[in-house]
């Protein structure tokens, strides 16, 4: 393995009009990483928190299935959507600024769900929880990369990854908590109303801990190809997210198409757009470097991988073995512990290995998946939640792996972008992890499924083979990377 060390990003920081970034870890507020981190631990937490929640929000608000996956679905579909966008106009309008928009409204459409009398509502209310995601989200990696400058941004990605992944791993377990509290008789709607006085905690630190940082140029928001993108992003999700259990009717072919068509017109709207010297919400130059394009790709992958992994191992747990949602969640920390494990140091490993660690990790994951597919061989279709420990081993080797890839991953990904265009690589970086979890889920889900008639044990094992030869796909492309990398 390479011992090259992963460089400062080379580009000049962006000096605001009213904050100057200093060259060191200084510059930066100490509030700062405690309040964006504690708003991307909110929305990755609302992604898989709400899977746990959904048995009692179905007998609750007396829903029928197909409108309770809207749930789900439609908090997924609103946040991918306006990844993009919302990095933008964190460019345009200050990262601060959108942050701090996106925070606010988040908490206000986590009440709207806590509250919500009827189903109808309660999805209404996801969409504007997802839409609000959509707006923090890309700021968060955008204000990390222009505070911070060498070892203390290589940290503080390290620590993003950390939160996002604990966010991830750790949804099932405290929302199985939160229902079993059933703190004041709220049941599931604690799941949504935590967020309030967490959401207002941060949101009051907002102004003296965040700097605000825009492009230097101030770009105009480019609408046509905002709408563009939108159309094609939905066109492409929706059917990912909705075929399987639909049964993969002409519908679901013909949206699919159609965003392949949609994402083309975007692009040639994008190049022509950056030729007459305008601003495109995407701008082309960002792909002219082997590091952002390549690392686009791996971002795919990865959130493919674990979108998917996520969900069998969840079905596996509960439906295979017969785990309630709280015992399945308490199985999850065993993952959470070999990543949060890991991920603490992934910048110092980073910084010995450079694009290595990122190998290393994949490698890594790729092993802790063979060693849960042995596991669910042993435990087969048998009862007893006993057998549930044969799956620890390849629980912790993989947690340790995942947690040496995502935060070097990123950094990777963002390492040669320059400043005025870090709010725009932010959303596509964040946006593609979004796309690649729906096409993850749907390519596995298509392969655990049409497993089952074998039992739960034998999907699960096909499931982890396949993802375990897309995280050596993985560690393969990093080698395409440049040596300093």
């Amino acid at each position: 393995m390479s011992s090259t060390r992963v460089p400062a990003p080379a580009s000049p920081a962006v000096k605001d009009q009213r904050f100057a970034h200093d060259a060191d870890a200084s510059a930066a507020p100490r509030g700062l990483l405690p309040v964006v981190l504690t708003a991307t631990f909110m929305y990755a937490l609302d992604f898989f928190i709400v899977n746990v929640a959904i048995p009692s929000m179905q007998h609750g608000l007396a829903a029928s299935s197909g409108a309770i996956q809207w749930i789900m679905v439609g908090y997924s579909l609103a946040l991918a959507a306006g990844l993009i966008s919302a990095g933008r106009l964190g460019d345009i309008h200050g990262r601060r600024r959108m942050f701090a928009l996106g925070l606010g409204l988040f908490t206000a459409a986590s009440a709207a769900c806590g509250l919500a009398p009827d189903i109808d509502l309660l999805v209404a209310a996801r969409i504007a929880q997802g839409l609000a995601a959509a707006l923090m989200a890309p700021q968060v990696l955008a204000i990390i990369r222009t505070a911070y400058q060498g070892a203390a941004q290589a940290r503080a990605i390290a620590l993003y990854a950390v939160t996002m992944g604990l966010g991830a791993v750790c949804g099932q377990l405290i929302g199985g908590v939160l229902i079993r509290a059933d703190l004041f008789g709220s049941g599931w709607r604690s799941c949504f109303l935590i967020n309030i006085p967490v959401g207002l905690a941060a949101l009051a630190t907002v102004r003296r801990s965040l700097p605000e940082s825009r492009a230097p140029r101030r770009p105009r928001l480019d609408n046509t190809g905002t709408a563009l993108i939108t159309t094609a992003l939905v066109a492409l999700l929706l059917p990912l997210v909705q075929g399987r259990q639909a049964g993969w009717p002409l519908w679901t072919w013909l949206t699919l198409a159609a965003s392949v068509v949609l994402l083309v017109v975007f692009a040639l709207h994008q190049r022509r757009l950056a030729a007459r010297g305008g601003s495109p919400l995407v701008p082309p130059e960002l792909f002219r470097g082997r590091v952002f394009a390549l690392g686009s790709v791996t971002q795919v992958i990865f959130a493919a991988g674990q979108g998917s992994f996520f969900l069998i191992l969840a079905l596996y747990l509960q439906l295979g073995r017969g785990l309630d949602p709280l015992a399945s969640g308490i199985v999850f920390t065993v993952l959470a512990l070999g990543y949060f494990a890991s991920s603490l140091r992934s910048d110092v490993v980073a910084a010995r290995l450079g694009r290595q660690a990122v190998t290393l990790g994949a490698v890594g994951m790729a092993l802790g998946l063979a060693l849960l597919w042995g596991g669910a061989r042993v435990a087969g279709d048998a009862p007893g939640t006993a057998r549930v420990l044969w799956l620890i081993p390849g629980l912790v080797v993989d947690g340790v792996g995942m947690g040496l890839v995502l935060g070097p991953l990123t950094g990777a990904s963002l390492s040669r972008v320059g400043n005025h265009l870090v709010g725009a690589a932010s959303g596509v970086i964040t946006t593609l992890q979004q796309v690649g979890g729906a096409v993850g889920v749907a390519l596995v889900g298509l392969v655990f499924y049409g497993s089952l008639s074998g039992g739960y044990a034998h999907a699960f094992e096909s499931g982890v083979l396949v993802l375990a030869a897309m995280e050596l796909t993985l560690a393969g492309l990093m080698q395409l990377l440049p040596r300093e990398q």
